[in-house]
């Protein structure tokens, strides 16, 4: 969590679980920051984060909707991050990436004649259900530029694909916002980039059992590429498509539970 300390921000849990439970898994984790018991899950109701899908005699009743909050100094929420399915999690280095753009792992260059692509990954080992966020930066030479999603026909607009797996969901694309260039030459505007694009996007890993069957030695691998038209001041450029690809590490679940004798009713935790 040094990277949210790094940005002035502190890192605490909570979660329904007993003060004993956490300490056993905060020592055997070697976790530093804060776990909070709310036993009762009274602060879980306030925050109206509590699952009902759990019913009322089961030993999971209490748990939240897993998800994370930052809050500033003034004690206001300023963003949040949840996921419908509690097997599904945003991954911290993920928040960061959105919250601060804070740098990716995995770094790698793909240069052309005409731009510079530079990916990354936000996290280069993944749990299953985890969410985390791939990038992916343009660098245009000055004079050039690529042409934006909404441009008119016949421009052809950028366009990141990634390869359809059941090993995971890719979320659309969030592209910045483009400008109107003025093409003298022929009398039309059109929405292009220029200078340096930053793109991000979201991988949602599915369930360990699908990610596990697509995954070799342990290794999940998402495929895709990066199709654009340059033109500069004088020429407009064939199509081109840079091959992209992240190779993420699948690691497996911590099944371990706590002894019995510190378990609550029903021999939850």
């Amino acid at each position: 969590m040094k990277g949210f300390e790094d940005r002035g921000l502190k890192v605490a849990v909570i979660t329904y679980d007993t003060k004993e439970v956490l300490k056993h898994f905060s020592d055997r984790m070697s976790i530093p920051y804060p776990m909070l018991s709310d036993r009762g899950s009274k602060v879980i109701r306030r925050f109206g984060i509590l699952n009902e899908n759990a019913k009322k005699d089961s030993p999971a009743y209490g748990i939240p909707h897993p998800g994370t909050y930052i809050v500033d100094r003034s004690g206001r929420v300023k963003s949040k991050y949840f996921e419908d399915d509690f097997r599904d999690r945003f991954t911290a280095a993920g928040i960061l990436v959105r919250e601060f753009s804070a740098d990716g792992a995995a770094v790698t260059e793909h240069q052309t004649p005409h731009l510079t692509v530079r990916t990354s990954v936000s996290n280069p080992s993944v749990y299953a259900g985890s969410r985390l966020t791939l990038m992916a930066t343009i660098a245009l030479p000055e004079k050039m530029h690529v042409y934006a999603p909404g441009v008119d026909k016949p421009y052809i607009p950028i366009d990141w694909t990634i390869a359809e797996s059941p090993a995971y969901t890719a979320f659309p694309v969030e592209y910045p916002q483009s400008r109107k260039l003025e093409l003298k030459a022929i009398g039309e505007t059109a929405l292009v980039y220029e200078g340096k694009v930053a793109l991000v996007r979201d991988i949602k890993i599915a369930q360990f059992r699908d990610a596990e069957k697509a995954a070799k030695n342990g290794k999940l691998t998402i495929e895709g590429g990066f199709k654009y038209q340059a033109c500069d001041d004088r020429i407009c450029y064939a199509p081109q498509t840079v091959p992209l690809r992240w190779e993420l590490e699948l690691t497996p679940y911590d099944r371990q539970r706590a002894p019995a004798e510190l378990r609550g009713p029903g021999g939850v935790n």
